[in-house]
């Protein structure tokens, strides 16, 4: 299958690269301390037929966990199925590359805690309590994510906005930045040992020679199987951004999606 080149028609063999990184920044990140009535579990049943959007609500604030989630885990993070529903007029730049790392298991290290909470400032603290709750350690965890897929000498550092934690930066090797929003969430909870949830993200690649711009959703479905363990299958969906020629040819339909079984085990 035929990656989609720029209008150069130079291979985007750093997009290659840093798609797998959009891909996963997200595994982890899907909780909120809003609940909207969404039917974030019938859209997982009926993948891969999915032609729009997921219904979200603004990001405001933190990303809340749930208690079960507190602690140091080790992730083992399956791709199991990946599909371009609109092949072969439009495939993604690094959808072919990315097949590498089917049935491949990847591994990283992250954590969560009442301890990485901080109280938002300005107009956002009007949308939220000071009472800490469970969130991610988002530096932490950007950085080994993309450590586990790019290598520790490429990725040089993470920062989280300290008046938004919806926006982080990560440095890259070569003057290279990967810039992530979340703009819109929504979450489910069938029971107390399950959890169900959605994001989309906006996705800023910036390098000396070029900008690339797209959107993510990460749709996830988390099963405590004890208190030591969690199971999660997780759906990422790539969509096209409004600079793309293709844009209005697509629409809201997704360009690519990929499928994960990911496997928690809790460290301390």
């Amino acid at each position: 299958m035929r990656d989609k080149l720029t209008p150069n028609h130079q291979p985007l063999t750093i997009k290659h690269q840093l798609l797998s990184i959009f891909l996963f920044f997200l595994i982890l990140f899907s909780f909120t301390s809003s609940v909207i009535a969404a039917p974030i579990e019938d859209r997982i049943k009926q993948f891969p037929q999915w032609y729009s959007k997921p219904p979200v609500q603004l990001a405001n604030g933190d990303l809340e966990y749930p208690e079960w989630m507190a602690g140091t885990w080790s992730v083992k993070s399956t791709l199991v199925e990946q599909i371009a529903p609109l092949a072969p007029e439009i495939v993604t730049p690094g959808f072919a590359d990315n097949e590498k790392y089917l049935d491949r298991a990847i591994a990283f290290q992250v954590r969560f805690g009442r301890e990485y909470y901080s109280p938002p400032t300005g107009f956002l603290s009007a949308f939220n309590s000071n009472q800490p709750v469970v969130v991610a350690d988002r530096a932490f965890n950007g950085k080994k994510i993309a450590q586990a897929y790019l290598g520790d000498d490429n990725v040089y550092q993470v920062k989280i906005d300290p008046d938004n934690p919806n926006q982080q930066i990560t440095f890259l090797r070569g003057e290279r930045k990967l810039i992530s929003k979340i703009t819109g969430r929504a979450r489910e909870i069938p029971s107390d040992h399950q959890f169900i949830a959605t994001e989309v993200s906006q996705q800023l690649f910036r390098s000396p020679e070029r900008l690339y711009l797209n959107e993510v959703e990460t749709t996830s479905d988390y099963q405590l199987l004890d208190s030591g363990n969690i199971s999660a299958e997780q759906i990422t969906a790539i969509y096209l951004s409004p600079q793309d020629p293709d844009y209005f040819t697509v629409g809201d339909r997704p360009v690519a999606l990929y499928r994960y079984h990911l496997d928690l085990n809790k460290e301390f």
